[in-house]
C-alpha cells in the first residue's frame, strides 16, 4: 500500500494581488522543472494543508498550492466580497500566468474537484492532466444530500447537532440561518455557528475518526472561513447553472484523468462520480472500497498516490517509487 511522499518546504511562498481587493496565498514545492500540478483544496472556505505537497513525487512535479479567496493565509480572511467560481477561475488563469506555466494537471478533492472541472471546461487547451477525489457537482441533489435529507440519515446523531444550531431548520433554509449568523456582528453566535458547520463535515468525512481532521476543520480560523464561505457559495448554487458541469463534460474529452471516489463518501456520494465518468470519456473511474470523503483515509490515500504516479508516468516523467 502507498502512503505519502516525505514532508517537504516550499522552495516559493507569496502573497499573490488578484484586485477587488484580495491578496492569495500561494507556495511552490517540489521540482521546478517538473511537471506542474495545481491543487485545489475544497470547502469552499477549507484552505489548503502542508499535507496536500505528499501526494505528489516532489522529484516529478513542480507542486503549486494556493488559499483561494477569504481561505487558509489569503487576505482579507473569510471574506465573501468578489468571491465567486468566476473570480476563483480568473486567479487560477493569473496564477498559471504568474508562474509562467503553459499547461498544468489540475488536482482536487470535494469542492477543489468541482472547480477543476469547470476550469478545464473553460480552458481546456492549459490542462494536460486531471486528478479528482470525491467529485461533487454542486447540483440541488447533491446540497439536499448534504443539508436536507440523505448523510443525516447515517449520521443521525450529528445531524441533530448540526440542525439545532439553527432551531431544526434543513434545506435552503438551514444554509440561509448559518449564512446569517456567521455574517452578524454576534462574535459568540458566529463562532458557534462556525464550529457547529465544521463539525458537521468532520464527523461525516472520514472512514474513521480522524483527531488530526477534527483539529484542523475545527479550528476557529479555519472553521469560520470554511463556513461563511460555504454558506455563501451554496445559498447562491455555487454561481453555476444545475447540471452545469456534466452538460459541458464533452469539452474535457482529450484530457487525460483519473477519478478517485471513496465507495462510502457521506458527503459526496459515489453516483456523482460515477454520472461524470459517463460523460468524460477519458477519466478512468476508481471506486475505492475502504474510502470514505477525506484524502486521507489510508485507502485513499494509496489510490492518490497511485494516481500521481501514474500520471507522471503518463506525461513523460521517469517513473520512481512511491
Amino acid at each position: 500500500m502507498k502512503t505519502l511522499f516525505p514532508e517537504i518546504r516550499p522552495y516559493r511562498t507569496e502573497l499573490l494581488s488578484v484586485g477587488e481587493g484580495h491578496e492569495l496565498y500561494i507556495e511552490c514545492s517540489g521540482t521546478e522543472t517538473g511537471i506542474p500540478v495545481l491543487v485545489l483544496h475544497g470547502g469552499p472556505g477549507a484552505g489548503a494543508s502542508e499535507q496536500m505537497r505528499r501526494f505528489f513525487d516532489p522529484e516529478r512535479y513542480h507542486i503549486i498550492l494556493f488559499d483561494q479567496r477569504g481561505a487558509g493565509r489569503s487576505i482579507p480572511h473569510a471574506s465573501t466580497e468578489f468571491n465567486t467560481v468566476q473570480h476563483t477561475i480568473a486567479d487560477m488563469e493569473r496564477i498559471r500566468n504568474h508562474l509562467g506555466i503553459t499547461r498544468w494537471v489540475l488536482f482536487g478533492g470535494s469542492f477543489g474537484a468541482t472547480l477543476a472541472l469547470l476550469y478545464a471546461e473553460q480552458y481546456p487547451q492549459q490542462v494536460c492532466g486531471l486528478l479528482l477525489r470525491g467529485v461533487f457537482l454542486s447540483r440541488q441533489q447533491d446540497l439536499n444530500w448534504l443539508y436536507k435529507e440523505g448523510a443525516g440519515r447515517y449520521f443521525p446523531d450529528e445531524w441533530h447537532h448540526f440542525i439545532k444550531e439553527v432551531e431544526g431548520k434543513t434545506g435552503e433554509d438551514l444554509i440561509e440561518a448559518y449564512y446569517q449568523r456567521l455574517d452578524g456582528k454576534n462574535e459568540l453566535a458566529r463562532i458557534s455557528a462556525a464550529k457547529a458547520w465544521a463539525r458537521w463535515e468532520v464527523e461525516i468525512s472520514t472512514l474513521r475518526p480522524s483527531q488530526t481532521s477534527a483539529d484542523y476543520f475545527l479550528a476557529t480560523h479555519t472553521a469560520i472561513a470554511l463556513a461563511k464561505i460555504s454558506s455563501h457559495y451554496f445559498r447562491n448554487h455555487s454561481f453555476i447553472e444545475e447540471n452545469q458541469i456534466l452538460e459541458n463534460a464533452g469539452k474535457l474529452n482529450g484530457i487525460p484523468g483519473y477519478i478517485i471516489h471513496g465507495r462510502y463518501d457521506m458527503i459526496c456520494p459515489p453516483d456523482q462520480a460515477f454520472a461524470l465518468s459517463e460523460q468524460w470519456q477519458d477519466g478512468e473511474l476508481l471506486l475505492v472500497r475502504e474510502g470514505g470523503h477525506s484524502a486521507f483515509d489510508e485507502a485513499m490515500i494509496d489510490a492518490l498516490v497511485g494516481s500521481t504516479c501514474r500520471m507522471a508516468k503518463r506525461l513523460g516523467s521517469p517513473e520512481s517509487e512511491a
